[in-house]
């Protein structure tokens, strides 16, 4: 496909949908935690660990299974891994112990991280380089709205039917989708580059080490979705303990699609060399969402506010961070996302297993404590860089 051209309307919102059901089976547990801990005899504190696994899968997908897109069809990988996905679902539903519901959350992260990135890196190479930004933008909308209904989804199914039930729907979806990519997913170009695995994987190794604006918008990634994490992952707790059943806690998922708005906005504005403004402004509002979130539990008007504040600026900045690392390297954009999306892993996993502990010892004013110093850690650094940059400000 040639990067020449604009894609079509219908293909871009095909990314985009495509990504959002891929990326939600990384999320669906986070309103389940307390229903989980119960069944499987997990601590309120260790309780993170149900997180960290599919953060462990998502780190697992980052480093083994999207770079192959820079190597193999990329057609024939999604269908692939989407067919893996959906056994792998149906088995975590029948799970009966710690040791198989932390497996099946592992490969939950697995496969669904790397049909999300997977595409999101097939959109940027098939999107031509005045339209990059904003293709990337309207898939990663996708994605925002994928992984936020998806709280409200598990939510409501487990409070309706049980957490085992969320899964086994989620395989059904699941197998939808593979119908509709096996039908309308456009053919690809295999890569003209050839490279073994091993050179491949080797390849991201440079690139963490030489590739400046990777590294950069990685670090910010990291700190993001750390806040990010720590404020999802601990919200299921002060919302319960005032009453809330697990289908209104998923339900103020739906409150941050409000966010997804701000994604291909963002893209379009790195397309005309709004970059650093956008990050500078979405930093700012990051830090400023944590006072509005404290309120969670006890004021449900300022908790809104601050979820819309938290998502919307966290998404500007994932979508200009992609932006700028796809700028360059057409023949590497799987490489680039994969190198990129380890930042978020490791911020998603720490942020989780940060969360819980932070809450177990101080509640949720702990939680919203320390999700205000990481947002002011991630400010500090993009400022501390800035006159570094060497891309358009």
């Amino acid at each position: 496909m040639s990067s020449s051209i604009s894609l079509s309307k219908p293909l871009v919102w095909l990314f985009a949908v495509a990504s959002g059901l891929s990326v939600a089976n990384v999320y669906y547990a986070q309103p389940l935690l307390d229903v989980l801990a119960r069944e499987f005899g997990l601590t309120q504190s260790n309780s993170g660990l149900v997180i960290s696994a599919t953060q462990l899968g998502c780190a697992l997908a980052l480093l083994l299974l999207v770079p192959l897109g820079d190597m193999l069809n990329r057609r024939r990988l999604m269908l692939a891994q989407l067919a893996l996905l959906c056994l792998a679902l149906a088995a975590l539903s029948g799970a009966t112990s710690t040791a198989a519901l932390l497996a099946g959350m592992l490969l939950a992260g697995l496969l669904g991280t790397a049909m999300t990135q997977g595409l999101i890196a097939y959109a940027a190479s098939a999107a031509g380089a005045h339209e990059r930004g904003s293709v990337v933008g309207t898939a990663q909308a996708g994605v925002v709205i994928g992984l936020l209904l998806a709280r409200t989804l598990s939510g409501l199914v487990a409070q309706w039917a049980s957490w085992r039930a969320v899964y086994l729907l989620s395989a059904a979806i699941s197998l939808a989708l593979l119908m509709l990519l096996w039908r309308m997913l456009p053919p690809v170009q295999v890569p003209q580059k050839k490279l073994s695995y091993g050179a491949l994987l080797a390849s991201m190794l440079s690139m963490l080490a030489t590739h400046r604006v990777l590294q950069v918008r990685g670090m910010l990634a990291m700190l993001m979705f750390a806040a990010f994490s720590i404020f999802w992952s601990a919200l299921v707790f002060p919302l319960t303990a005032h009453g809330y059943g697990h289908a209104a806690v998923g339900a103020f998922g739906l409150v941050g699609v409000f966010g997804a708005l701000g994604a291909a906005r963002a893209g379009a504005l790195a397309d005309r060399g709004r970059a650093q403004w956008t990050t500078g402004a979405a930093l700012l509002l990051l830090l400023a969402s944590w006072l509005p979130l404290s309120f969670a539990g006890s004021a449900l008007w300022p908790l809104v506010i601050g979820i819309i504040a938290l998502d919307l600026a966290g998404q500007a900045i994932h979508v200009t961070n992609q932006s700028l690392i796809f700028k360059d390297g057409s023949d590497a954009h799987s490489r680039l996302v994969a190198c990129y999306m380890l930042f978020y892993a490791v911020g998603s996993g720490l942020g989780a297993i940060a969360a819980t502990s932070a809450y177990a010892a101080g509640g949720w004013q702990a939680v919203c404590a320390l999700g205000a110093a990481v947002s002011a850690v991630a400010l500090g650094f993009w400022r501390a860089t800035l006159e570094h940059a060497n891309t358009a400000a």
